[in-house]
């Protein structure tokens, strides 16, 4: 198989008719891809649903060690720790892909589960386009800053005016192209600002102001992710996330405040992202499924010739 199983999630069950593909991607790397998708892998298996987690960055594999450290830790504490099946992208012969052969694992991977979480690298690679092309729902990562703006769009540097997209914001308009044509879906494509200040600063006004122009063009939503915290830090080694009730610390009798300003913060995204978890959430996707097959069927005139 092209995705190689490296941990399991436990017994599998379906909760949803349909699997639901989210993808973490940008072109750029330290944008917290990797951190969002542990974080909505571990929010979706606490929900009781059936995820699993698929590493493409096949050199820096960051989401394949976050998952392993988490399972050292369950093997080491002993505590019942909500986790994904996680798979890892194997690299191809002489660096050349296999299509059909990615399609049959990726499809293989995608019947057993409610949802399939891929975390993607910074850079463009067949992976990662075959990851995009997948993606229900597509999440992009920014610091909040234009040096992280600019891969989707060059902006004027005197005025602040967008002058033209940048080739991820490219790349991301051809793969819903290619989605639209194919099975005729929308990528419902999410931008996330992370790291944001707590005081806000005349730049990062500018830089919100112009990400609000540019979702206009693109067809993206803004959403708030996840700030500085030395805490997210902490718990990558230990493989554990703001959503686990297990102290920072040995011997804490409750979670720091850093913690829980965490796990807020990290819940409004996961609400911000209006997945299909609940009967408000899988009426919306239901309808969305509807009204593209519907907008694909040819309008029918009725026939006002006299024969």
């Amino acid at each position: 198989m092209w995705f190689g199983e490296v941990a399991s999630g436990g017994e599998r069950h379906r909760s949803l008719a349909h699997c639901h593909v989210i993808v973490c991607g940008n072109e750029k790397g330290g944008s917290g891809k990797s951190t969002i998708a542990m974080h909505v892998s571990v929010a979706l298996a606490k929900l009781g649903f059936v995820v699993a987690t698929l590493d493409v960055d096949t050199r820096q594999k960051t989401l394949t060690r976050y998952v392993d450290y988490r399972r050292r830790w369950i093997d080491r504490s002993g505590e019942h720790l909500a986790c994904s099946t996680h798979f890892v992208a194997l690299e191809a012969p002489n660096g050349r892909s296999d299509a059909a052969n990615r399609r049959a694992g990726f499809d293989e991977i995608r019947s057993a589960h409610d949802f399939v979480i891929i975390d993607t690298p910074g850079a463009y690679t067949a992976q990662s386009v075959f990851a995009h092309q997948q993606a229900d729902t597509l999440i992009t990562p920014l610091n909040d800053s234009f040096i992280d703006f600019d891969v989707l769009a060059n902006i004027d540097p005197e005025t602040f005016e967008i002058q033209d997209l940048a080739q991820y914001a490219g790349a991301v308009r051809d793969a819903r192209r290619e989605r639209r044509a194919g099975s005729g879906e929308i990528i419902d494509w999410v931008v996330v600002r992370n790291r944001m200040s707590p005081i806000s600063s005349r730049n990062e006004r500018r830089v919100h102001a112009c990400m609000r122009e540019l979702s206009m063009k693109l067809g993206f939503r803004l959403a708030n992710g996840i700030g500085e915290r030395l805490i997210f830090r902490e718990w990558f080694q230990r493989g554990l996330t703001a959503l686990d009730d297990v102290h920072a610390e040995a011997g804490a009798q409750r979670l720091s405040l850093s913690h829980l300003a965490a796990r807020n913060e990290v819940r409004r995204l996961i609400e911000a992202l209006r997945l299909p978890v609940d009967d408000q959430g899988r009426r919306r996707a239901e309808a969305r499924r509807q009204w593209l097959s519907a907008a694909r069927e040819p309008i029918r005139i009725p026939d006002i010739f006299a024969s």
